[in-house]
């Protein structure tokens, strides 16, 4: 009789690694709650900030309280983690706010995950309850949203709340009414195309950051050539990704074998020609301004003067992108055919004076919704985090204009939530309640952050604001500055509907997605072959 083997049999490779039950669930859990502690100080409007240095050479310095810019740079190896940090950069990149309230969400939703399943309920059934919650919670937060997209005075003002709201927990909450100002402004030129691409932000060290302005037009920080127009009226502007450094034989690298030197500047004058050739071509395009990726050598440059036309050489690819979009141009790179290529037009083209710094200033664009806002600030880690703050903003809005709802911020909104969930609770038998409450008490869990980044009583003030609730005050929500509980719609503190709904799908997805798990098994690491043939 054959006799069974009781020692454990590994059917992976030598060096894979496998986490079972228990302990990949926990080591999930412990995962996932660890980069929710890390960003939930950020939280509200008292949020703290955090610096970032990268190992590189350079040693650069971030300072930010964005959730999804500080999970972007922390490498994390658990695997629950990474998660997060992918859920953060969608809702970044799907409504441009709530990237820390949809990590921190999803961590307290694990962290009441992981008391239920010490108590031997099962993840299924966490999940079952978490699904009825979830579709209670969005009911509640539709019933409470607010249309005001037919009013265009309510909704101008309900821009400028939102965006106040958004900017409030950034490091533009001293200066939010301007900042607000000019997001709106930014947004409404769009017409509801919501295309941000013409929305171009230039960041100049020098000033304060109250001294930033929105330019009516496109600025490119670019420099015109010598003895070249520095301002042209009726521009008629030929936008190119060509190469216009031909002029010089390229000696390095090439092989030229001559008996004189004569012979030499014959090739020079050859390349001069074929130079001239192309530059006429350009020119037989009647236009007055060349705009071009790439270098333009001086001999090029010295044609352009000549035939009376501005030209700007090596400006950036998403500067010309930009440009083309805003001027109603294409981006050419041959010339043989003047017919089928498409110009862009501006009224005038002239230099701006901004700080210390010359720059471009294109107005009357083809584009009328096109606007550059121009940041200035103390130190560039001021500058990146005014962009970093201002472009979710702009996202935000964009959205909004959209999306016209909107919901009271505040923690009003995930309280309102919360206590649907609870009464659904009540009304529900079997464990699935317990589940459901778990859900209720981590949404409740959002504004008590809030309060406690703040230094204030987070216990008393979330059991008054759920009392008001309860009292059928729907509008009560935590009033920051004053360490108290106000009536959101008298402060004006609005929050688009689009953000709140993607941060309570995301994070109930994101956490039944690591409920779910079981069992992990981590590949091999390859192994190092010795290279044999060096180069």
């Amino acid at each position: 009789m054959a006799s069974l083997s009781l020692a454990p049999v590994s059917i992976f490779k030598a060096g894979a690694d496998e986490e079972k039950a228990e302990t990949a669930r926990l080591s999930s859990f412990v995962g996932a709650i660890a980069v929710g502690d890390l960003v939930k100080s950020t939280l509200g409007p008292k949020g703290m900030d955090k610096i970032l240095l990268s190992g590189g050479r350079d040693c650069s310095v971030t300072v930010t309280n964005d959730g999804a810019t500080i999970l972007k740079a922390i490498g994390v190896d658990n695997p629950a983690a990474r998660i997060l940090v992918e859920l953060s950069r969608v809702q970044d990149d799907e409504v441009g706010d709530g990237t820390t309230s949809v990590t921190v969400l999803t961590a307290e939703l694990l962290r009441e995950a992981e008391l239920l399943i010490s108590r031997k309920l099962h993840p299924q059934t966490i999940i079952s309850g978490w699904r009825k919650a979830t579709q209670a919670a969005r009911d509640a937060l539709k019933r409470a949203a607010v249309d005001n997209g037919d009013d265009e005075e309510k909704f101008y003002q309900d821009l400028m709340n939102i965006a106040r709201t958004t900017l409030s927990s950034k490091l533009l909450t001293h200066h939010k009414n301007h900042f607000a100002r000019l997001a709106v402004e930014a947004v409404v030129r769009l017409k509801g195309s919501g295309n941000l691409e013409a929305v171009h932000v230039i960041k100049k060290l020098g000033g304060s950051l109250i001294d930033s302005y929105l330019d009516e037009g496109f600025l490119l920080d670019k420099k015109i050539g010598v003895n070249q127009p520095k301002r042209i009226e009726n521009a008629k502007i030929l936008i190119a990704n060509t190469s216009m450094d031909t002029d010089k034989i390229k000696i390095f690298g090439s092989r030229v074998r001559v008996d004189s030197t004569a012979k030499v500047a014959e090739v020079e004058q050859a390349e001069k020609e074929k130079m001239k050739e192309k530059v006429d071509q350009i020119l037989k395009h009647e236009i007055n301004c060349f705009i071009n990726r790439q270098l333009i050598y001086n001999y090029p440059e010295q044609l352009f003067g000549a035939a009376g036309v501005m030209a700007i050489e090596h400006a950036d690819f998403s500067g010309i992108e930009r440009l083309a979009l805003v001027t109603g141009g294409e981006i050419a790179s041959t010339f043989d055919h003047p017919e089928l290529v498409k110009l862009g037009h501006c009224k005038v083209i002239e230099e701006v004076m901004i700080g210390e710094d010359k720059l471009l200033h294109f107005s009357g664009v083809e584009l009328g919704e096109a606007c550059t806002i121009v940041l200035r600030g103390a130190t560039q880690q001021i500058l990146d985090e005014a962009e970093r703050s201002l472009h979710d903003a702009l996202c935000v809005l964009a959205q909004t204009v959209k999306e016209t709802r909107t919901v009271y911020g505040g923690g009003c909104s995930e309280m309102l939530m919360a206590q649907a969930v609870s009464e659904l609770a009540v009304r529900t038998p079997g464990k699935e309640a317990v589940a459901m409450e778990s859900f209720a008490k981590a949404l409740t869990m959002l504004p008590t952050i809030i309060a406690d980044n703040a230094g204030y009583d987070s216990a008393d003030l979330v059991a008054q604001l759920r009392a008001a609730h309860t009292e059928g005050k729907a509008t009560y929500g935590l009033d920051m500055t004053n360490s108290t509980i106000g009536d959101m719609a008298a402060l004006g503190i609005t929050e688009s509907f689009q953000v709140k709904r993607q941060v309570l799908l995301s994070a109930s997805e994101a956490a039944e997605m690591i409920l779910r798990v079981d069992n992990i098994i981590k590949a091999a690491p390859r192994k190092r072959v010795p290279d044999h043939h060096p180069c």
